[in-house]
């Protein structure tokens, strides 16, 4: 339920195209979704403009597609991160046109259009191994209506690279940059655009890496102006916060 169709609702009950019971009726979906093992919150995108998103990760197949076929009842665009191959498995039976994304570890669901701003977000990537947590966060912002162009692969090793798509990244509104290693890169490209940049470290690296903490501190202690920091490995929360930045 969001704006649009509870505005809808009310001039139709006003105008007498639908009558008090039917539009109770229809209102009833504000109710939170029991499914015993989950509550599905069904007016968030009518308090916040986005629909619940579901995270896959310690569901079983089976939750996360009795969740996907409760949420499709009520014409929400749907997202489901950190999801294995046997949940996609499940949740196409239930919906054929749900389109999984392997690299990103994603299910996503169109029910309805959301009109794309003319500006776009710039995703840059540090290397290869970085794509899963970049495609996270390319997907979470693509289902929410925003137009993603990805720059893959220009990290510090070989920093010429990054010069030969400055364009691209600096004709976006907000920049995500994702890295592992030690993490170096969003500081490098905060320090050429006068753009927001939104940064993510990885869990990508060797040892001393310690699992994304190394990238993470080196990231929070940027000498550069305009960066803020997700969580590691936090593609969604980046690509959330890049598409509400470019929907302003």
């Amino acid at each position: 339920m969001n704006e649009e169709f509870l505005s809808k609702l009310l001039q139709d009950v006003k105008d007498g195209n639908t009558d008090v019971d039917k539009a109770l009726q229809q209102l009833r979906h504000l109710n939170p979704g029991e499914l015993g093992f989950a509550t599905i919150d069904t007016h968030r995108e009518l308090r916040t403009g986005y629909p619940e998103v579901i995270f896959g990760q310690g569901k079983t197949p089976s939750q996360v597609a009795e969740i996907i076929a409760f949420m499709l009842e009520r014409k929400n665009n749907i997202l489901a991160t950190r999801v294995t191959e046997e949940m996609a498995t499940q949740v196409l039976h239930v919906c054929p046109d749900g389109i999984y994304n392997p690299v990103a570890r994603t299910i996503s669901i169109r029910r309805q259009e959301v009109t794309t701003p003319s500006t776009y977000i710039a995703l840059v990537t540090a290397g290869t191994s970085d794509l899963p947590v970049a495609e996270e966060a390319a997907v979470t912002a693509e289902i929410f209506g925003n137009r993603v162009e990805r720059v893959v692969d220009v990290g510090v090793a070989g920093i010429h690279r990054l010069y030969n798509k400055l364009d691209i990244i600096r004709g976006a509104r907000v920049i995500v940059v994702v890295a592992g290693m030690e993490g170096a890169l969003p500081s490098i490209v905060a320090g050429l655009v006068d753009k927001p940049v939104i940064a993510v470290p990885t869990s990508v690296g060797y040892g001393a890496n310690f699992g994304g903490l190394s990238a993470l501190l080196g990231m929070l202690t940027s000498c550069a102006s305009g960066i803020s920091v997700v969580n590691i490995d936090n593609g969604f929360g980046a690509g959330f916060l890049a598409g509400m930045i470019n929907r302003l």
